[in-house]
């Protein structure tokens, strides 16, 4: 599969990893800082791109109880696992690209770490712009560079030593591919958006340990299909766990976490 194929595809137990290793140390700490900035828009109707496990959702549920949300991811599994974890949501499966809803059906899209997954942003972009009221905003975030996430980078420093000769290019091709502010702001205004703010929000993750971390990676996001390409699962994970811990320390580990946070609005004039 090219990628924008298969590392969209999230199958079997790595829903369940992804929530039980990464969404409380890495994923909750933005998912408050931005369902904290929905209420200010004064939204009835929010929708939720790349929804994942519902960490954003159930925190904009209760930033803005009275909103309804509509929460979407494109796989499946996801949507089965974010149902159980943020029922107040109505929940469905939706490609970002071509999203079964009406012209300006929402006040607010939101979208936290999800738009690097899409394979035409733009298009994506334009059609998160197509079902927004006309004083509709979007707010969504992106990773910035690896160097300033101190758990991703560590997670790489491990992936390279157990495959010294082709490490998984994952982490820092896909979720950290698209920190070029530049760029962003060239793909909104593609999708027929006026980039209103692009601010750098730098927060700090807590785990358990290291090797909680490996666990969510490894086998909780795409890095894993990457890893049984190469070799066992099982041992590369304890790999990636030493060495995070080597950079990281040993029991509760702390680390630095920067995230681009968009702010957008439509232009006065549709492009589609």
């Amino acid at each position: 599969m090219m990628a924008g194929d298969s590392d969209r595809v999230w199958v079997d137990s790595m829903p369940d990893a992804y929530d039980r290793w990464l969404v409380p140390a890495v994923f909750h700490p933005f998912a408050v800082d931005l369902a904290g900035r929905v209420p200010a828009h004064a939204p009835d109707r929010v929708l939720e791109l790349a929804a994942g496990t519902g960490v954003l959702t159930n925190e904009i549920l209760a930033a803005r109880p009275t909103a309804e949300v509509t929460a979407t991811d494109l796989n499946p599994a996801m949507v089965d696992v974010g149902r159980r974890r943020a029922p107040g949501a109505r929940w469905r499966e939706a490609n970002a690209l071509d999203l079964a809803f009406d012209a300006a059906e929402f006040d607010v899209v939101a979208c936290q770490f999800g738009v690097m997954f899409f394979p035409d942003k733009a298009a994506a972009l334009a059609e998160a712009r197509r079902v927004l009221a006309p004083q509709g905003v979007i707010l969504m975030s992106t990773w910035g560079d690896l160097a300033d996430h101190d758990f991703q980078a560590a997670l790489v420093a491990g992936l390279e030593r157990a495959f010294p000769d082709d490490p998984p290019s994952f982490m820092s091709s896909v979720p950290h591919g698209y920190a070029d502010p530049n760029v962003i702001a060239a793909d909104l205004r593609a999708g027929g958006l006026d980039c209103v703010e692009i601010e750098t929000v730098t927060l700090e993750g807590r785990a358990p340990s290291a090797a909680d971390l490996a666990m969510g990676y490894c086998n909780g996001t795409p890095v894993r299909a990457e890893i049984e390409a190469r070799g066992d699962l099982a041992t590369t994970t304890a790999v990636v766990a030493s060495v995070m811990e080597e950079r990281l320390g040993s029991g509760q580990v702390t680390g630095r976490m920067a995230a681009l946070v968009i702010e957008a609005r439509a232009t006065a004039e549709r492009t589609r």
